[in-house]
């Protein structure tokens, strides 16, 4: 464990907060953490009756990149993440699921952040009206389960919640 030694907080976004921990380490020198806070998310595995993934194209300033993702979204507290779930898959792609299996949850990168995200596997999906969030661009594709695994192999997925949910979902399913 670190003590903290002092704490404060540096950017406070719209999104995110900084924070700058001065910390005791367990060997007794001190250090510095720079630690960014979030709130939480879900990601969902989107499965129609053909066994068909739908995807969101979208793309992601931070690495100049336009990444193929399973569709997510931040929590809007008070909001649970099965409600978020739901309301994140209509506004993203324009479905309803009827169905939603929780898969995992997980920390994106520990390292640096508090980033909790819920993973669902969303099936019986009905039509629903899509509402991108106001400056969100996203394209819908959509592709065979099988398919998209092998686009993990392949390189032509590289978000890490996406790798996580396919796989998750795959295990499920099996």
């Amino acid at each position: 464990m670190e003590e903290i030694i002092e704490s404060k907080e540096i950017f406070n976004g719209k999104i995110i907060r900084v924070r700058l921990d001065k910390v005791r380490l367990p060997d007794g020198k001190e250090s510095q953490r720079e630690i960014v806070q979030l709130g939480g998310a879900v990601a969902m595995v989107p499965v129609d009756e053909k066994g068909n993934i739908y995807f969101v194209r979208q793309y992601r300033k931070p690495i100049e990149k336009v990444l193929l993702e399973i569709p997510a979204g931040r929590l809007e507290p008070p909001e649970i993440p099965e409600d978020c779930a739901r309301r994140e898959l209509a506004e993203e792609i324009g479905l309803w699921p009827d169905k939603i299996n929780k898969l995992s949850d997980f920390f994106s990168s520990p390292g640096f952040s508090n980033e909790n995200i819920t993973i669902f596997l969303a099936r019986n999906l009905r039509k629903s009206k899509m509402r991108p969030d106001e400056g969100e661009f996203i394209d819908v594709v959509l592709y065979p389960f099988s398919k998209a695994l092998a686009m993990i192999s392949s390189g032509e997925i590289q978000d890490g919640k996406t790798i996580a949910g396919l796989l998750l979902a795959h295990y499920f399913l099996q």
